[in-house]
């Protein structure tokens, strides 16, 4: 139990260190790992395993959010072919450029062996990704999604590698996976008819670790792909996005041990140290590369800078694929502690990247010529506002009985918002006015603040955590109109109308109370009726 103690509270004060630092407190809990191993502290039993339930959750809750149909995207697929290219041309060229200096693992190394950590160096970390896009609250902005998108491409592409590289295919068995389909019917069915929180996060870490890593792993496929998996066949259910929120926390701290776990590698010598910190070069380089590339697959400079920076880090899969590529033998097994330590340092660098994003995006709007509304994709372009004077966020059932009433009783002209791009072309397709978008997103409000005669705002969203972030943006970006919300509880309205709303409606509340009038109303006609 003290060795625990140690470890949580070198991890707690390394991470408020990060945060006061401003940086992102994973930065502080790898260089607790790094402290701790160098330290001598011994390990933590079972830290590992803590570790490797945090990524697989982590996989399993972007599967339950996946919009599968994001992955045939030319702005995803395509970009990560194009940037796995080029990541490989400049990793090469750097690694062969430098090994004249008497680094001694690339003095021996030949041209496939370079090709191989050029390969490792062009995946983007999964964890530290998502990890940017929860503090943003960007999850489902386009960046975002695109950026998700592309995480899973170089997962796709890296499982592959493995399957080829381990020197057998999975077992015959894989095909048997097809059952999942019928299977996640079941769960659905079954899921319908928990309605206990605690059953609820049970359920859900059966599903990831069960179905999910487990039977995977068994017909030699890799675990994280199959929670990936049954997350997306879950995804559809419409209790998901509570599981997502049950199991934030779980997840949240599980990574801790995952990030401790990347620092408790090795010890790196000077030599590591210094061949890590030359690798970061490529990180600008790659950067760069994503820009160009989103940029020219109709993005604006704001969404594809957004998404460049969001990938640029070194990924912890990449160091699977080196233990894997290290025991067939083709690379030395001292690149493990190097990309260790690249990786690490590449967080840091990726934060540093990401703090200062908003002032490269005004750089390149000032420096590089407007883009045309013609060249850019339809979701990235000025929110046409048509003229409408109210806008509902949130298109759900709530959402979609405002948006009717408002037309019916009030003629407005009335913009939908919706972020889940089925709902929103199913609602466009029954010709309502919607446009899908994230009204997390800072820009999204820029954009609509360029239109005129927005009177109304109507926030519908289901997590009352959206519509306080909505408010704030709204409230920072000047708003004048009148903004009214739903809330589920009392504390839930107080809090809103705390931050500006002018209208809580709490939704239990009012429905008791028109339960209420209904009863009394049809009570009253069945006593007069004779």
């Amino acid at each position: 139990m003290s060795l625990t103690a140690l470890y949580l509270l070198v991890a707690l004060g390394a991470g408020l260190v990060a945060m006061f630092l401003r940086l992102p407190p994973l930065v502080g809990f790898l260089a607790a790992g790094f402290g701790l191993h160098a330290a001598g502290v011994g390990d933590l039993e079972g830290l590992e395993t803590l570790a490797d339930l945090g990524v697989t959750l982590l996989l399993f809750g972007i599967g339950l959010k996946l919009d599968v149909r994001s992955l045939l995207r030319p702005d995803v697929w395509l970009s990560t072919f194009a940037h796995l290219g080029f990541s490989m041309i400049i990793g090469v060229g750097l690694l062969a450029g430098i090994a004249p200096l008497g680094f001694a693992l690339l003095t021996d190394a030949d041209l496939g062996e370079m090709a191989l950590i050029a390969f490792v160096l062009s995946f983007s970390s999964t964890v530290f990704a998502i990890k940017v896009l929860d503090e943003r609250h960007d999850n489902n902005t386009l960046y975002g999604r695109i950026a998700i998108g592309v995480l899973i491409m170089q997962d796709i592409v890296a499982v592959a590698f493995l399957t080829i590289s381990k020197g057998h295919w999975p077992s015959p068995w894989v095909f048997a996976l097809v059952l999942l389909l019928p299977g996640a019917w079941l769960a659905h069915r079954m899921w319908d008819r928990i309605t206990s929180t605690e059953l609820t996060a049970l359920f859900g870490l059966a599903m990831a670790l069960v179905p999910g890593y487990w039977l995977f792993e068994a017909v030699g496929l890799k675990g994280d792909l199959g929670a990936l998996v049954i997350g997306v066949l879950l995804g559809s259910h419409v209790n998901a996005p509570a599981l997502t929120k049950v199991l934030f926390s779980i997840k949240e701290l599980l990574l801790i041990a995952f990030f401790l776990s990347i620092g408790l590698t090795g010890v790196p010598s000077l030599e590591d140290l210094a061949l890590a910190a030359v690798l970061q070069i490529l990180l600008p380089l790659q950067a760069a590369a994503y820009i160009v590339i989103f940029a020219f697959m109709g993005l604006r400079y704001r969404t594809a800078t957004l998404a460049s920076f969001t990938l640029t880090n070194y990924s912890e899969f990449g160091l699977i694929v080196i233990v894997i590529a290290s025991a067939t033998g083709m690379a030395s097994v001292e690149w493990q502690t190097v990309l260790a330590v690249a990786t690490s340092l590449s967080f840091l660098v990726g934060a540093l990247f990401n703090a200062y994003a908003a002032r490269f995006i005004n750089l390149l709007n000032r420096v590089l010529p407007e883009r045309t509304t013609a060249r850019l994709q339809e979701a990235d372009r000025p929110i046409n506002l048509d003229g409408a004077k109210a806008l509902v966020v949130g298109m759900g059932r709530v959402g979609r009985t405002t948006y009717e009433k408002l037309c019916e009783t009030q003629d407005y002209q009335v913009l939908g918002i919706e972020h889940d791009s089925l709902r929103a072309d199913s609602l466009k397709a029954e010709g309502f006015a919607v446009v899908e978008a994230d009204a997390t997103d800072q820009d999204f409000w820029e954009r609509v603040k360029k239109g005129a005669g927005m009177e109304l705002v109507v926030l519908t969203m289901p997590f009352h955590g959206d519509n306080l972030l909505a408010m704030d943006l709204l409230d920072k970006l000047g708003f004048e109109g009148t903004v009214a919300a739903i809330a589920m509880r009392p504390e839930e309205r107080d809090e809103l109308k705390k931050r500006g709303a002018h209208a809580v409606l709490n939704l239990y509340a009012s429905a008791g109370s028109d339960l209420a009038d209904k009863a009394l109303r049809v009570n009253q006609e069945r006593r007069a009726t004779p």
